[in-house]
């Protein structure tokens, strides 16, 4: 028990390293991209962290499963090269107990795994979709920076400032376009001060009023030119209608279990399937880790990383020829795994050493005066 506590510690310390420099790195990648959109007046620094927290589940869901295979390479690895191994194998530790503590540690991370799958991913994908649908009813107006022109062509806006206590919004230039006879008449308002009015108890009917400002609507050196100096101009908002969320992504696995649409079913299988997948390449990492001092820890990391790449590269294409119906749903993703299931059979058959175990032979000189060998009188 406590050679499997050591062995546990060892891969499962390595597990986390690794997850957490993986997700480091996509995380650092979501949160530019995000960014980009918030420069952009397309998304606010509120729901730029609320997203990207709602999505870091999912993240962990594919990657968790890669981190363990790395992990499992390495640790075994440098056991082999520092002799632990060596002297685990003379102390009577076989490599069928090994493989028993191996698949011991894959059942702590494949439960995990399940409950990232089955639970926590999908909640956290409904929530995040949620979210974007709440981004999604603010106006232009909420995403605008003080001091700066947003928008393009002859749809821009600029404020000057924004009061903290009432949330005002000082010295507004507003650019647009409206549509009369059929032509795009452009717009220009002018106001001193505006804010945002919502209705609460009839929701969808909010305002944004202006105060003390002029607007300017028709096409310059024409005729047909109004100039409309105002008090308080009234512009009502517009809201997105919300959508109901359908994605298989955000559908808990219980309904996914009911359904037999397709994509429901290709979900389920690939949530399945990131947890089938542990214990297989528990006993591939297994069996590649071995390695002699010579050799080196990372001699056989490159032959196990690209077969890795090519087992989550077949899921990716099979999950989603599942999807578009050129699959048959009774296949699935399971003739993938029967795959890899005889790749690690025949890996692990191989690092026991069935297939080349060798008879000690005599050399031929020995052989051929093996029987004949009396003195001579």
């Amino acid at each position: 028990m406590r050679l499997f506590r050591y062995l546990a510690k060892e891969v499962l310390m390595s597990t986390a390293g690794v997850t957490f420099i993986l997700l480091i790195v996509i995380l650092s990648g979501q949160f530019v991209n995000y960014l980009s959109r918030t420069t952009d007046g397309k998304m606010t620094f509120k729901f730029l962290f609320i997203i990207l927290g709602y999505h870091t589940p999912s993240f962990i869901q594919m990657i968790l499963p890669l981190a363990f295979f790395l992990s499992l390479l390495l640790a075994f690895g440098r056991l082999y090269i520092e002799n632990e191994m060596s002297v685990l194998f003379s102390c009577g530790i076989s490599k069928l107990k090994l493989a028993s503590y191996t698949l011991g540690i894959a059942l702590i991370v494949g439960l995990m795994s399940a409950a990232l799958n089955f639970w926590i991913a999908p909640t956290s994908e409904y929530n995040s979709e949620k979210a974007s649908q709440e981004q999604d009813q603010l106006s232009a107006f909420d995403f605008l920076q003080p001091g700066r022109f947003q928008g393009s062509g002859q749809r821009t806006t600029y404020i000057d400032s924004i009061t903290k206590k009432e949330g005002w919004m000082n010295q507004i230039f507003l650019s647009s376009l409206t549509r009369k006879n059929n032509l795009n008449i452009p717009t220009v308002l002018m106001a001193d001060y505006a804010e945002e009015i919502k209705m609460k108890s009839n929701k969808g009917l909010d305002y944004l009023v202006f105060k003390n400002g002029t607007r300017y609507e028709g096409i310059p050196g024409t005729a047909n030119y109004r100039v409309t100096k105002f008090d308080t101009y009234a512009m009502r908002l517009k809201q997105n209608a919300p959508r109901p969320i359908t994605d298989p992504e955000t559908r808990s696995t219980l309904y996914l279990l009911k359904s037999s649409i397709p994509t429901d079913v290709a979900e389920l299988q690939w949530r399945i399937s990131l947890v089938i997948m542990i214990p297989i390449l528990a006993i591939i990492g297994l069996s590649l880790s071995q390695v002699n001092p010579r050799q080196g820890r990372f001699f056989k990391m490159m032959p196990a990383i690209l077969l890795m790449i090519f087992y989550i590269a077949l899921l990716i294409w099979g999950r989603t020829a599942l999807k578009k119906g050129s699959i048959p749903i009774e296949y699935g993703l399971w003739w993938i795994h029967g795959i890899f299931i005889l790749i690690a059979a025949g890996l692990f058959l191989q690092y026991n050493q069935v297939f080349f175990r060798r008879k000690a032979r005599l050399p031929k000189s020995n052989q051929s005066n093996s029987g004949t060998n009396e003195p001579t009188s």
